[in-house]
C-alpha cells in the first residue's frame, strides 16, 4: 500500500476550509468522489459544503453550498454513480444529480425531511441487481462462470417487475422514513418507529437481502446495550407508502462479556453491515479514549435442541427440526490504537467456508480486505472475515509537489494526522481518506496485498478487474493505477484474447467497452500511446456508421427481415469490385434517399470519413511505424469494411446532394478522387479481411499510394488532445502534492506528430466542426479521454440531434462530461 497523490485546499486569507463534524464520505462506481467540509467565514458562521470531484483531476473540484442548516452525518451515491444523496443532523434528505449531465455541475431539485431528528444512517433502495465474483473460476473462459447474476429481489417493485426507486432513512429518535421516487417525479414519503419501545439510535447501518426486505442494526452507542436488528418491509397501498417493522436476534460484544474488559471499551464507535447486501453479517468496533477493538460477527440459522421427553412422544426427523436464527462471532482483533475510521470494500465476492483462511502468500482475492484508520495516523487492510492484518500504510512519507522534483525534503514533526473518513473505490484497489486537516489522501492498494507477485499472477489479478468492469460498466480508473507501462502490452493482448473467447451477442455488447479499455491502458505506456488515437478513431468510426445506417429507411412497409443498412453490408462483402459504381448498381438506392437538410448537416461527419479514409492510404507506404496513429487500421478488415461501405453510402448520397460529398484539394479538375480512394481501398481490404487468408499489400498498391499526395491533398487530422489527467503520470514512490483549485503543470509526453501547435484552431472533437484557435463557445471534455465538445448545438437539424443525443450522458469511451473554460487547452 502506497500513497498516490494528497489533494489540499488553500489557505484564504478572510475564509477557511475546515473539516465537517462528523466528516461524511463517499466514493462512486463512476470513480467520483463526494466530501464534505464546513467554510467558515469572519463572523465564525459555517457554511456546509458537499465537495465532488472526479479522481483523475481531483483539483477540478465542484463544490456545492448544500443550504444544509446541521452538520451532513451521511453522504451515498446510488446504484449509477449519477446521483448522490446527502443527510444532515436537522432530519433534512437532499437528492443531487447532475446539471446538463456535467460532473462538474450539481444541483438538488427534490428531497425529505424528518424535522429535527438528525439521520445517523441512509441508503438508496436495492434495485435487485446484484453480481457475483467468483475468484475461484477466474481461469474460466467465459464471462458467465466467472461473474453471475444472484437471484435477488428489489426492496420495491412497479408494475411489471421494474424496481422503484427511493431511500430509506434511520433518525436518532428510532425512527424510520422511506421516500419513494414516483415516475412523475413526485417524492411519496413515510416514517414509522423501528419498535413500539423507541431510544435513542447512536449508530446505525443499512442492509438489504435476496427477499426484498431491509435489515436495519442499530446501537445506543454504549458497549454495555445490546446491538438491535430490525426486518422493515417498505410496500405501497393505495397510493401510499407503507412500513412494517419485525425484530430480529440481537447480540452482545464480546468484549463486554469478558470480565477482565468489561468495561475497558465503554463505547461502540462503528456499526458496519460488511455489505449492502449482505446483512447475515456486521462488523463491531468499540473505543476507549486510547484503544479500540474489532469483532465481526455472523447472523446463522441453529438447530434448537429437543428435550428427550418429546423427542420419545414425537421424534423430530430432517428438516422438521425447530430452528432458530442466532448471532455467533466469527473473529476479533486484540486491543488496538484508536480507529478513528472504516472503509469496507464493494466488491461482491461470493464468501465460501475456505474464506476464513487469510490468503495464502501466492493468493489475493482483492475485495476480502477492509481498511482501518487509526489516530496514530496508520491505516491497516485486515482480512474482512478473519480479521488479520494483511497491509500497513504509514502517513509518515511527505508526498511531492507536481511543479517540484522529486527532491528528499525534511520530514516534520507534530501531532499525527489521522483520516477521518475513508472509502475504498469498488475494486478495492484505491482507498480515498479525509484527513483530520481536511487534505484528500488517494492510495495504492496492491492487489497482492505486499505478497511477492510475479509478473503473469499480477496480470491475472488486474485483468479479472478489468474483465469485471467491462460487464458491469463500472469506471476502471483505479484498476490503472497499478499497471506499470511494461504490463500494458500483456494486458491488452490477454484482454482481447478473452473478449474473443465469449458469444457474439455478448462481444456486440461489450465491443464499444472493450476499446475503451483498451486505449486507457496503451495511454500508460510511451511505446503504445499513439494506439490511442486508433481506438478513439475506430469508436468514432462505429459510431459513425451505425448513426449513418439508422437513417436508411425501406422504400417499402412490407419489406424482408433484413435493413437496407445489413443489405448494405452483405452487398459490400460479397462484391470485391474496386469500381464503386458497379458496387453502387447492386443496391437499391431508393433506400438511401434522404432528405437534402439532413444530407447537408451530415457533411461534417461524412468529411470526416473521407479525410480518414485519404490519411490512411496515404500513411500505407509508411506502415513499419507503428508509432504511427492510423498504423493498426492498415490490417484491421473489419474496420476497412466499415469506410468501405460508408464510401459507397456516400457516393450515392452525393448523386442526390453534392454538397453534401467530402471536399478534396485535387491536383486534377477531371480527377475522380472518390472512385481513386475506393478502389485503393478495396485492394488493401482484400489484403485482410476475413474470409481469404491475410496477404501483404502488393508493391503497386503501395506505389500508388506513394503517389496520392501528389494528386491529393492529405490532410492533417485533429486527433485527441494530449490528456491532462493524472493516471499515465502517477509512479510508484513518488506520491504528487496537488491543491484544489489549481491545475498542475503536469509533464506532457506525446509522440511527435501528436502535440498540438500553439495557435493551432481547435475541432469539436464529435461533431468535426472547427473552433477556431481561441473558440467563444462554452465547451466540455471527457474526464478520461480528453474528447472535447461544444456543450450547446449549433445545428437543430433531427439527424443532428440523433447524432448528439448519442453522448449526452457519456462520451463515445464511456467516461463523463465536464465544463470546461472557453480557453481550454
Amino acid at each position: 500500500m502506497d500513497l498516490a497523490y494528497v489533494c489540499e485546499w488553500e489557505r484564504w486569507p478572510k475564509s477557511t476550509h475546515c473539516p465537517s463534524v462528523p466528516l461524511a464520505c463517499a466514493w462512486s462506481c463512476r470513480n467520483l468522489i463526494a466530501f464534505t467540509t464546513d467554510l467558515r467565514n469572519d463572523d465564525q458562521d459555517l457554511t456546509r459544503m458537499i465537495h465532488i470531484l472526479d479522481t483523475e483531476h481531483p483539483w477540478d473540484v465542484h463544490s456545492v453550498n448544500s443550504q444544509h442548516s446541521e452538520a451532513i452525518t451521511c453522504l451515498e451515491w446510488d446504484q449509477s454513480g449519477s446521483r448522490l444523496l446527502s443527510a444532515d443532523a436537522d432530519g433534512q434528505i437532499k437528492c443531487w444529480s447532475m446539471a446538463d449531465h456535467l460532473a462538474n455541475s450539481w444541483e438538488s431539485s427534490v428531497g425529505s425531511l424528518v424535522e429535527g431528528d438528525p439521520i445517523v444512517a441512509l441508503s438508496w433502495l436495492h434495485n435487485g441487481v446484484k453480481l457475483a465474483l467468483h475468484v475461484e473460476k477466474s481461469g474460466a473462459s467465459s464471462f458467465g462462470e466467472k461473474f453471475s447474476r444472484v437471484k435477488f429481489s428489489p426492496s420495491l417493485t412497479l408494475f411489471g417487475g421494474k424496481p422503484m426507486e427511493g431511500w430509506i432513512a434511520v433518525t436518532v429518535s428510532g425512527l424510520v422514513t422511506v421516500s419513494l421516487l414516483k415516475p412523475s417525479g413526485q417524492v411519496l414519503t413515510s416514517t414509522e418507529s423501528l419498535c413500539r419501545l423507541r431510544g435513542r439510535v447512536a449508530l446505525a447501518d443499512i442492509a438489504f437481502t435476496g427477499g426484498g426486505n431491509i435489515v436495519v442494526a442499530t446501537a445506543d452507542g454504549s458497549s454495555a446495550s445490546p446491538v438491535q436488528f430490525y426486518k422493515v418491509c417498505v410496500s405501497v397501498v393505495s397510493e401510499k407508502c407503507r412500513i412494517d417493522t419485525e425484530i430480529l436476534p440481537s447480540l452482545f460484544m464480546r468484549c463486554t462479556t469478558d470480565l477482565n474488559r468489561k468495561d475497558k471499551f465503554p463505547a461502540i464507535t462503528h456499526l458496519k453491515f460488511l455489505a449492502r447486501d449482505m446483512s447475515e453479517q456486521v462488523l463491531l468496533c468499540a473505543s476507549s479514549q486510547t484503544s479500540s477493538i474489532v469483532e465481526c460477527w455472523s447472523l446463522r440459522k441453529e438447530g434448537l435442541p429437543v428435550n428427550n421427553v418429546f423427542q420419545q412422544i414425537s421424534p423430530v426427523v430432517g428438516d422438521k427440526q425447530p430452528m432458530i436464527l442466532k448471532w455467533r462471532i466469527l473473529s476479533a482483533t486484540n486491543d488496538l490504537d484508536r480507529v478513528s475510521a472504516v472503509a469496507l470494500p464493494k466488491l461482491p465476492i461470493s464468501l465460501t467456508n475456505t474464506d476464513l483462511k487469510v490468503a495464502s502468500d501466492t493468493q489475493f482475492y482483492p475485495g476480502l480486505g477492509l481498511a482501518l484508520a487509526f489516530h496514530d495516523g496508520s491505516v491497516h487492510i485486515v482480512h474482512r472475515l478473519s480479521l488479520q492484518s494483511m497491509a500497513v500504510f504509514y502517513s509518515s512519507a511527505a508526498p511531492r509537489s507536481a511543479d517540484e522534483p522529486a527532491i528528499k525534503r525534511p520530514r516534520t514533526t507534530g501531532p499525527a494526522v489521522h483520516f477521518k473518513a475513508m472509502q475504498l473505490s469498488w475494486t478495492s484497489l484505491a482507498l480515498v481518506g479525509i484527513d483530520s486537516h481536511g487534505k484528500l489522501s488517494m492510495l495504492r492498494i496492491s492487489p497482492s496485498m505486499g505478497h511477492a507477485l510475479d509478473v503473469s499472477l499480477a496480470l491475472r489479478h488486474l485483468l479479472f478487474l478489468l474483465e469485471y468492469c467491462m460487464v458491469t460498466g463500472y469506471d476502471w480508473w483505479d484498476t490503472l493505477l497499478h499497471v506499470q507501462p511494461g504490463m500494458v502490452q500483456g494486458l491488452v493482448e490477454r484482454l482481447h484474447e478473452e473478449y474473443t473467447r465469449q458469444n457474439a451477442a455478448l462481444q456486440q455488447v461489450l465491443s464499444t467497452r472493450i476499446l475503451a479499455m483498451k486505449a486507457s491502458l496503451c495511454k500508460l505506456s510511451p511505446c503504445t500511446v499513439a494506439r490511442v488515437c486508433d481506438y478513439h478513431a475506430k469508436l468514432f468510426l462505429v459510431a459513425v456508421s451505425s448513426t449513418l445506417k439508422s437513417l436508411l429507411r425501406p422504400h417499402f412497409l412490407n419489406t424482408p427481415d433484413k435493413s437496407p443498412g445489413d443489405r448494405l453490408t452483405e452487398v459490400c462483402a460479397k462484391i470485391t469490385d474496386a469500381d464503386i459504381d458497379k458496387v453502387m448498381i447492386n443496391l437499391k438506392t431508393e433506400e438511401f434517399v434522404l432528405d437534402m437538410n439532413t444530407l447537408q448537416a451530415l457533411q461534417q461527419l461524412l468529411q470526416w470519413v473521407g479525410d480518414f479514409v485519404l490519411y490512411l492510404l496515404a500513411s500505407l507506404p509508411n506502415q513499419g511505424s507503428p508509432l504511427r496513429p492510423g498504423h493498426s487500421f492498415l490490417r484491421d478488415g473489419p474496420s476497412l469494411g466499415l469506410l468501405r461501405e460508408l464510401m459507397v453510402v456516400i457516393r450515392i448520397w452525393g448523386l442526390l446532394k453534392p454538397s453534401c460529398l467530402p471536399v478534396y484539394t485535387a491536383t486534377s479538375d477531371t480527377q475522380d478522387s472518390m472512385s481513386l480512394l475506393f478502389r485503393l481501398l478495396t485492394k488493401l481490404w482484400i489484403c485482410c479481411r476475413d474470409e481469404g487468408p491475410s496477404s501483404e499489400p502488393d508493391e503497386a498498391l503501395v506505389d500508388e499510394c506513394c503517389l496520392l499526395p501528389s494528386q491529393l491533398l492529405v490532410p492533417s487530422l485533429d486527433w485527441l488532445p494530449v490528456s491532462d489527467g493524472l493516471a499515465s503520470r502517477l509512479q510508484p514512490k513518488q506520491p504528487l502534492r496537488l491543491q484544489f483549485g489549481s491545475a498542475p503543470t503536469l509533464p506532457a509526453g506525446p509522440p511527435d506528430g501528436l502535440a498540438r501547435v500553439p495557435g493551432q484552431p481547435r475541432i469539436d472533437h464529435l461533431r468535426r466542426l472547427h473552433l477556431g484557435a481561441y473558440p467563444t463557445e462554452e465547451c466540455k471534455t471527457c474526464t478520461r479521454c480528453g474528447c472535447v465538445t461544444m456543450l450547446r448545438s449549433p445545428n437543430k437539424t433531427t439527424a443532428v440531434k440523433q447524432w448528439e443525443q448519442r453522448w449526452i450522458k457519456n462520451c463515445l469511451c464511456g467516461g463523463l462530461w465536464r465544463r470546461v473554460p472557453l480557453s481550454y487547452p
